[in-house]
């Protein structure tokens, strides 16, 4: 098949603009198969296998998009609200310290004026992004040593986080009262699904909405929300992968111990007082360390960082910890854990020979940057734990959307969010943990399991005395009643 130009179709007729639109993706179609045609004899069986699960997440993702999540609109309108009184609030206080101390008005929305007090009323050296002055947030955060600086920026900050917060409030939602997004199974290099306005030009990315935004999101009416999360997911990837490399278990017995932050720090810290109780080596880890910082905190946060590469100057700008600290944690942790400097190495040496890497799950992936640059290598070291995690979790979600028993609603990268009759809980949510379980077979018969975590509610924020009906977690039964209110839909849209 041969596509033609449009030129060329009803020569000597005029066509109407609903013609030429009908042509037009006609020939989208037509192009699009001859590409196909081309591509498919070039796939190996590994990417055959890559291509026809991607086809196969088509089913659940046009689920998803078209049945969209339901919106509290009282409660929407009540959180935009609050915000705008926040925003209110800050303002007059910005106004008041500007205004007072240096004589101007100041539109904190506003670059320009921004650039204007502090490069050239308050002197400070222009911060440059690309060779261009800039008053982002990382410029924000470097002027904000300043000891004169730090009160105007921290108000700034706020208002821009806010802001940003009421802007996703105010999304439009569609006329059923629902708010739908667009995933795109093949958004990222990764494999992760992203996610975009829907296909009416209607919501967003609800992949990245805050937890203090989601309690206007809930189940429809007689249905109940299950949020299943993957637990410590990245992290159990990157034990595995190390197991498979180079048949060293350490971290990944960390990371199936039951507290993974914890026996790092036993590891870490050799020096501390570990027992043989877990419940006393928790209290152990959760001493000060460092400022107002724990053990335990530190094994945390910079333990996903030095998984994925980073170094101690870098991490100290994202942490607010000093780099001499960082420096000290790593030697530790590579002490503890010395798959992990190895594997780093081995990315590094298959990037620089091959230019291409295969993930766990078996998904391949060219790498165009510099082979030899160290942001490329770091995307490099990130690309087989996100991915497979991603890879993981969408296998787990199409299982359960093929089982038929609930109604898949959001996938939020490591997590799902379904609705189920809430009468029938009790024989839903452990039949959605079995279905979700995708076992890994790795080298020597040893299996990966990555657990899940499930939370049960009439909305997606999280339970609290501000939010009765938000999501707990489970634990064989929840005996809560969903609290009335203008929450419920006249509208139960059932897919199943």
């Amino acid at each position: 098949m041969k596509a033609v130009r449009t030129d060329q179709l009803h020569q000597g007729q005029t066509m109407s603009a609903t013609e030429r639109l009908w042509t037009y993706n006609g020939l989208d179609c037509c192009v699009t198969l001859e590409v196909l045609e081309a591509l498919l004899p070039q796939l190996s069986n590994q990417t055959r296998a890559t291509y026809e699960f991607s086809k196969a997440l088509q089913g659940p993702v046009l689920e998803m998009n078209m049945r969209g999540i339901l919106v509290d609109e009282v409660r929407r309108r009540q959180v935009i609200g609050e915000y705008r009184e926040k925003i209110q609030r800050l303002q007059g206080q910005l106004w008041q310290i500007v205004k007072g101390a240096y004589g101007i008005d100041l539109n904190w929305r506003s670059p320009d004026q921004l650039k204007h007090l502090f490069y050239e009323v308050m002197g400070y050296p222009p911060i440059k992004k690309k060779g261009k002055v800039t008053v982002d947030r990382d410029a924000l955060e470097k002027l904000s040593l300043q000891f004169l600086a730090r009160p105007i920026i921290s108000h700034l900050l706020l208002l821009r986080d806010i802001a940003k917060k009421e802007s996703v409030l105010r999304t439009d939602i569609d006329s059923d009262g629902r708010m739908r997004t667009s995933f795109n199974i093949a958004g990222t290099n990764t494999g992760r699904f992203s996610s975009s306005l829907s296909d009416f030009g209607t919501g967003g990315n609800l992949q990245n909405i805050e937890d203090s935004l989601r309690s206007v999101f809930v189940a429809d009416a007689g249905m109940k929300f299950a949020y299943i999360d993957l637990e410590q997911a990245e992290s159990r990837l990157v034990g595995a992968i190390i197991w498979n490399a180079f048949g060293d278990g350490r971290y990944l017995d960390a990371c199936e111990s039951g507290d993974l932050h914890t026996e790092v720090c036993r590891l870490a810290w050799r020096e501390l007082p570990w027992t043989n109780d877990p419940r006393s080596n928790k209290s152990v880890a959760e001493q000060p360390f460092y400022r107002q910082h724990s053990f335990r905190h530190m094994a945390k946060v910079l333990g996903h960082g030095t998984n994925y590469g980073g170094q101690p100057h870098t991490m100290a700008l994202h942490t607010k910890i000093e780099p001499s600290v960082i420096k000290q944690f790593q030697a530790n942790y590579f002490t503890a854990f010395p798959g992990i400097p190895q594997w780093h190495a081995r990315v590094a040496q298959e990037l620089a020979a091959n230019g291409n890497l295969t993930s766990l799950m078996g998904r391949k992936r060219w790498f165009f940057g510099r082979r030899t640059e160290s942001s490329t290598i770091r995307e490099a070291i990130a690309y087989d734990p996100q991915g497979s995690v991603g890879d993981i979790l969408n296998r787990g979600m199409l299982q359960v959307w093929r089982a038929n028993f609930v109604q898949l609603l959001l996938q939020i990268h490591d997590a799902i969010l379904v609705q189920y009759p809430e009468e029938k809980e009790d024989e839903i949510v452990p039949r959605l943990t079995d279905t979700i379980r995708v076992p890994i077979e790795l080298n020597d018969g040893r299996i990966l399991v990555i657990p899940s975590e499930v939370k049960v509610g009439w909305n997606w924020g999280t339970y609290g005395d501000n939010n009765p009906n938000g999501l707990i977690k489970y634990s064989g039964t929840d005996n809560r009643a969903r609290q009335r209110s203008a929450e419920t839909s006249i509208l139960d849209r059932r897919f199943l």
